[in-house]
């Protein structure tokens, strides 16, 4: 598997082991969708706005002590999908661990702690948490598009 979608070579990936390629599972490289090969159905232009337009919504959430975003990159949901606390206890995952989103970590002003940003075609969340991902909070999760 040497051929992706999106130009990156995946001889260099870390998970090339546990990859099927994207160019030949058509956008589906761990089962799931990955958000980048469904952007470039539409052309790189369409990647780009999409991303542009991702990065103007965490933007206008104006979350105080956030640095701003000004690029996401392609993540697959198991290095994201980490566990939240719900108010009566139950331990929950929003992500599905297969697919490709759009993410990054921002530093928090001030802080030793994390904002994580994660979206998909739906759906956008920010989160903040320690180094090790340990006592994570959302701070917001919506429907974005």
């Amino acid at each position: 598997m040497t051929k992706s979608i999106c130009g990156v070579d995946c001889r260099k990936c870390e998970l090339s082991n546990t990859c099927n390629g994207c160019a030949e599972t058509k956008g589906h490289p761990f089962g799931s969708e990955c958000l980048v090969a469904l952007c470039l159905k539409e052309g790189k232009d369409a990647l780009y706005k999409f991303k542009k337009n991702l990065i103007a919504a965490f933007n206008a959430l104006n979350i105080q002590d956030m640095e701003e975003v000004t690029e996401l990159n392609a993540l697959k949901g198991s290095f994201i999908n980490i566990e939240y606390s719900l108010p009566k206890g139950q331990l929950v995952k929003f992500w599905d661990d297969n697919k490709i989103y759009f993410g990054n970590q921002l530093s928090k002003k001030d802080s030793d702690r994390y904002y994580g940003i994660i979206a998909d075609e739906k759906y956008l969340m920010v989160s903040e948490y320690s180094v090790y991902d340990s006592d994570a909070e959302i701070v917001v999760f919506k429907r974005w598009v």
